[in-house]
């Protein structure tokens, strides 16, 4: 889970190096995010190359969080650190690639183009 103003790192070559979260869409007092869901971010630095520029506002797809999710199973996925995929409106990726593992959650959640970008789908 992840609150509004954690540091993310950028698991796709969209151009960003870090991303910060500003806004978590849907209710008003909703305070924590977790894998899967699409939240509201701000570019918190930027390369030189890339098709985004710093202190940008754009949407994004959490793929790993540090804290472990539960599953439905019973068993709970944790990862090293917090990351996210920048997303369009149309919900389609801005980048080409997607770097390190993402959760199985993305690909039930309909993000297909995320999950077999992927390296590893857990």
């Amino acid at each position: 889970m992840v609150h509004v103003g954690t540091i993310l790192n950028v698991a796709d070559n969209s151009g960003a190096k870090r991303l910060k979260l500003i806004g978590i869409p849907g209710s008003s007092n909703r305070k924590r995010a977790t894998v899967g869901d699409v939240v509201t971010l701000v570019v918190d630095g930027a390369l030189g190359v890339g098709t985004l520029k710093d202190h940008t506002v754009v949407k994004g797809i959490v793929v790993r969080t540090s804290k472990e999710v539960r599953r439905k199973d019973g068993s709970y996925i944790r990862f090293d650190d917090n990351a996210a995929v920048v997303i369009n409106d149309e919900k389609l990726m801005v980048g080409t690639r997607v770097f390190g593992p993402v959760a199985r959650e993305i690909r039930d959640r309909g993000y297909l183009k995320i999950a077999s970008l992927a390296k590893e789908v857990w």
